[in-house]
């Protein structure tokens, strides 16, 4: 009897796979949206479409190939990056950072570099880079009105910009309800013992952009110092408020930050406080907000709590 010969059937669907991945990665550099390189031994190996277009490069030059310095302002800037990514990486931690570019043409953009090792096992082999240009950003930021409303590191309203914009609500003659939610991470001590003051600032910035998402346009979101935040909810009584408090703490317990070789989770609580006129100025409502959420800090974490005014109670 002749033995039979042959893949089988689910040997074959794994061929096929693994034939699809350089057609796949090809497609993906050429039409995704985004400026991405993949170097080794500081040289560009792969490059998309966008990230040569970033630099002024078309359809006669291309990145691919070329040493990772061409696109460096000096032989100096170069180095210095080069050796940052040896640590950062040999330490289990991308990089993230702005640095300023240097085009085909001459002229010179900031971008955020974002790069990490394709194998985090192989720290000093192939990495992968992903460059945003940030220049009008970076100006923005630089301008004085914006660095004294905003929080350098998170790039949310400060404490000041908060209290300003809380104060044109306290007083007033609207009828309009106004809330204001006041969060504090849980334990976020233990992740900066944990993971260090690097890997615990990164995860305060996307959990920052994380909040972003959870309110409206017309909301502000602020950070107020540390590991605590403060939320203005116009136009939202204490009901809806209470009702968004329990979806930024479900949000936060959900949140997830992946930092190279770190992972960290954390859990908040949330205090809640409908303007009235017994908290009759900012510090009153401030204060009424930090109560309620030292409430739920005491009630065990990872909850929310709501201020009522005694003033209301007697009504």
């Amino acid at each position: 009897m002749q033995a039979q010969t042959g893949s089988s059937p689910a040997a074959d669907d794994i061929a096929k796979a693994e034939d699809a991945i350089p057609t796949r990665m090809h497609a993906l550099l050429e039409r995704a949206p985004m400026s991405i390189a993949f170097t080794r031994d500081q040289h560009f190996q792969v490059v998309s479409e966008h990230l040569n277009h970033l630099f002024g490069h078309g359809d006669h030059t291309d990145l691919s190939g070329q040493p990772t310095r061409v696109v460096h302002v000096s032989d100096g800037a170069h180095s210095a990056l080069m050796e940052r990514l040896q640590a950062s990486f040999a330490a289990g931690r991308p990089v993230d950072e702005e640095i300023e570019y240097v085009r085909a043409d001459g002229g010179r953009f900031w971008g955020r570099l974002q790069a990490t090792p394709v194998r985090w096992d192989a720290p000093a082999g192939e990495a992968m880079w992903i460059i945003e240009d940030v220049t009008a950003a970076r100006q923005l930021r630089m301008q004085p009105t914006w660095i004294g409303k905003h929080d350098p590191l998170t790039e949310l309203a400060n404490r000041a910009e908060f209290e300003r914009r809380l104060a044109e609500h306290v007083g007033s003659r609207r009828h309009e309800p106004v809330s204001v939610l006041w969060l504090d991470v849980d334990k976020f001590r233990e992740v900066v013992n944990a993971t260090g003051a690097e890997v615990a600032e990164h995860f305060l910035y996307h959990l920052s952009q994380m909040l972003i998402t959870k309110v409206r346009a017309s909301d502000i979101v602020a950070r107020l110092e540390d590991d605590r935040f403060a939320i203005l909810l116009p136009d939202c009584d204490q009901h809806y408020a209470q009702i968004i408090a329990e979806k930024m703490r479900a949000s936060v317990a959900g949140f997830r930050l992946r930092w190279g070789l770190h992972r960290t989770r954390v859990k908040a609580c949330l205090g809640v406080v409908q303007l009235h006129p017994s908290l009759e100025n900012v510090d009153a409502v401030m204060g009424a907000a930090a109560q309620a959420c030292a409430e739920a800090k005491a009630a065990g974490g990872d909850t929310v709590r709501v201020f009522v005014s005694t003033a209301v109670m007697e009504v």
